[in-house]
């Protein structure tokens, strides 16, 4: 077997030429480190400006995201400086074609993310809805918390936190509900067929005017909607706050006039009935329409003999 023959000199030169090229690249390290630093404070003071500027304009949630990709990118255009400081060797433009082949890797790798983090900042530009607004969006109906950069949460009326893509609320329509100072709500109410028309919906009008909640402009409306089977149909409509503490709270007190004003009047509110006849198959009336309970009129003159009395009488 062959002997390695180990010269400890040649790696003490080897160490000795290392040592000498990094004593030689001590400066220019020193000088990429305060390129670095110089940059890094730039970003945080431009970051912390821009944050500032937007969040007095009420736009605090673009503020952050905002300076948060102002920081990130001085610190990365300090880091490639630094590099070609230390590496002369090493232009800017071999930087930034290796930068964009890895974004390309890098793109593909985290195509999601990056996907909801250019809808977040689309939604922070564009401002569909703000923070407070309450939307509906994808089966979730709540009021917006916080946007940022990868999700929008939103907070259900029932005290649950959805946390929603931004892809998903870029691509999809969403309803926002207080886009509006004011919102419309109806009801479908049904009169009776004999009742007149002019007076039922007047006193709807009147009875949802005076309710706390419902605006005067637009006033209170009625729309007759239908000749139904057992009552004719009236839809009232009216406006109230756009938010849905508002509107829910003041339906409530809608209905409840409107059936107080039209009972008082004698407007009749007809609902369907089912009227259920039993009929006790082991009584000794059973088939005598003289005699039974379930209600059948007896007639005039001869009625027909229960099944059992002319059975018994044939057979005789």
């Amino acid at each position: 077997m062959e002997e390695i023959d180990a010269n400890p000199g040649l790696i003490f030169d080897k160490l000795d030429a290392w040592l000498d090229g990094f004593y030689k690249l001590l400066p220019n390290i020193g000088v990429a480190v305060v390129v670095a630093i110089i940059f890094w404070l730039l970003g945080l003071g431009i970051g912390a400006l821009v944050r500032r500027t937007l969040d007095k304009r009420g736009r605090g949630n673009l503020g952050d995201v905002g300076g948060s990709l102002i920081r990130w990118t001085l610190v990365v255009v300090g880091v490639m400086l630094a590099i070609t400081v230390v590496a002369p060797s090493i232009t800017p433009g071999d930087l930034f074609a290796g930068l964009g082949v890895s974004s390309v890797a890098i793109g593909f790798a985290f195509k999601d993310i990056l996907q909801n983090m250019l809808a977040g900042i689309l939604i922070l530009l564009r401002q569909p809805f703000e923070v407070g607004d309450q939307i509906v969006s994808g089966g979730h109906e709540g009021t917006v918390e916080k946007i940022e950069t990868r999700a929008t949460m939103i907070k259900t009326y029932d005290g649950r936190r959805v946390v929603i893509p931004n892809s998903d609320i870029y691509t999809d329509s969403v309803v926002v509900n207080t886009a509006f100072d004011i919102r419309r709500s109806q009801y479908d109410i049904g009169i009776g067929c004999n009742d007149d028309w002019d007076v039922a919906r007047k006193l709807m009008e009147d009875a949802c005017a005076q309710v706390a909640g419902v605006v005067s402009d637009p006033a209170p409306e009625t729309i007759p909607v239908e000749l139904g089977d057992f009552a004719n149909i009236v839809r009232l409509r009216w406006w109230t706050k756009s938010d849905r503490a508002s509107q829910i709270h003041t339906f409530g007190d809608v209905l409840v006039a409107v059936y107080k004003a039209l009972d008082a009047e004698g407007i009749d509110m007809p609902y369907p009935t089912q009227v259920h006849l039993f009929h006790d198959q082991t009584e000794e009336t059973d088939g005598d329409r003289s005699r039974q309970r379930e209600g059948w009129p007896a007639g005039r003159g001869d009625v027909p003999k229960p099944r059992a009395q002319e059975r018994s009488a044939s057979t005789d």
